[in-house]
């Protein structure tokens, strides 16, 4: 018999064996052929950084974008000139367009007499409350949803003196104030964003606003900065969020080039299992231990998995002292050393192949899984889920 232990064992057995938070229930608002909110998939968007008024950069741009993944772009528009190019941007390019307003109003009214998708606006730094209802009028006649983009730098001045310094309940505050005005003149095509540079700052601000209004949100850490460190403070920022169940759409704000802010949103969203798209490849490290070549492994698996959206996880670990207990948490999985791995699928073994065919063998096994979960698979491009061993698939 077990010796009775120290610690209070009942909250281990009240845990839930299987964790995550589920999404905040947000309502659904439409963007063109995209829809936010509910149990939508979380879309990855960008910005571009050209001059807008310059439609063949911004329209390459954009183009690069979209080959990338991209699913929905954002121009600002701070010039009369960019509001004139705006229709000729959208004629050229595949997905939903998104102008975005600092400081002038009536470059939000100019924008909006275009064939756009949505608008972005900064209510703390377009003057007065009037100025914010006649955006919101013009919207709503023209059937368009706004983003309410509250930034930690540009909130009012009274919310500033009230709380003492730019922190997440003023930001709150501020939007919420915001969604009011909105709802007071009969429009409710609202998402929601409350950015901040500083991610604490940012991360209770959104859990703060998920307490309190149900309206779909943008998340991100504003002016993250240059890459690598402004992936790693992005994914700081919007793991904890995203893994409460908080964000339904997300950009990664990375200085310069904005194509490689495509991959890092969808490699947090993979990594929160928020929005799983691809087949995931659990690698150990290459520790003394290790008895295979693991790096030309898993550069050959990863070439013949490119393309594939499977929700699939996939476990290669090079030697035999984690490698059997690590490939059984995976959905398939190789424990492998002195020149021979063990196959496991679903945490059984199935059979033993030389090192040479280890590849091989897991894309057969693959395909196997691929058949028998096929029930289980989204098959509409856009309802991808989470690929959990012995757990339906979840769209997201």
């Amino acid at each position: 018999m077990a010796e009775p232990s120290r610690f209070d064992l009942s909250i281990l057995e009240r845990a839930p064996k299987v964790p995550g938070n589920p999404r905040h229930k947000t309502r659904e608002v439409r963007v063109a052929d995209k829809v936010f909110g509910g149990s939508n998939p979380i879309w990855v968007q960008s910005m571009t950084t050209t001059d807008t008024f310059d439609v063949e950069a911004t329209v390459k741009q954009i183009h690069a974008l979209e080959e990338a993944g991209c699913e929905i772009v954002r121009v600002t528009v701070p010039k009369p000139e960019d509001a004139g190019a705006l229709s000729e941007i959208k004629k050229r390019i595949g997905i939903p367009l998104i102008c975005d307003i600092h400081f002038d109003y009536k470059m939000a009214l100019a924008a909006l007499d275009h064939p756009i998708d949505k608008i972005r606006i900064n209510p703390g730094n377009i003057g007065t409350h009037d100025r914010f209802r006649q955006v919101i009028r013009k919207a709503k006649d023209k059937g368009l949803p706004m983003r309410i983009g509250v930034n930690a730098g540009s909130l009012e001045r009274e919310l500033v003196e009230k709380y003492g310094f730019p922190c997440p309940p003023a930001i709150v505050e501020s939007a919420l104030r915001y969604i009011e005005m909105a709802e007071s003149e009969g429009y409710h095509d609202i998402i929601v964003s409350l950015k901040s540079s500083d991610v604490l700052v940012a991360t209770e601000a959104y859990r703060l606003y998920a307490q309190l209004a149900d309206y779909p949100t943008h998340i991100g850490i504003t002016e993250a900065g240059k890459p690598p460190y402004a992936v790693t403070k992005s994914a700081a920022g919007l793991a904890p969020i995203l893994l409460d169940g908080i964000g339904d759409t997300i950009r990664i704000s990375l200085l310069g080039d904005p194509v490689p802010e495509i991959a890092a949103a969808f490699d947090i969203l993979q990594a929160t299992q928020r929005r799983v798209r691809r087949p995931e490849l659990i690698a150990c490290p290459t520790c003394g231990r290790l008895a295979i070549d693991l790096e030309k492994i898993i550069a050959e698996l990863e070439g013949r998995l490119a393309g594939r959206r499977l929700p699939v996880k996939i476990s290669v670990l090079g030697c035999v002292v984690n490698g059997p207990g690590e490939a059984k948490e995976a959905d398939i999985g190789i424990a492998a050393g002195n020149g021979q791995g063990m196959i496991f699928r679903n945490g059984e073994m199935v059979r033993r192949v030389p090192e040479a065919e280890i590849v091989d063998a897991l894309m057969v096994e693959l395909a196997d899984w691929e058949k028998t979960n096929a029930h289980r698979i989204p098959t509409t491009k856009d309802a991808e889920g989470l690929g959990r061993r012995k757990l339906p698939l979840v769209a997201v």
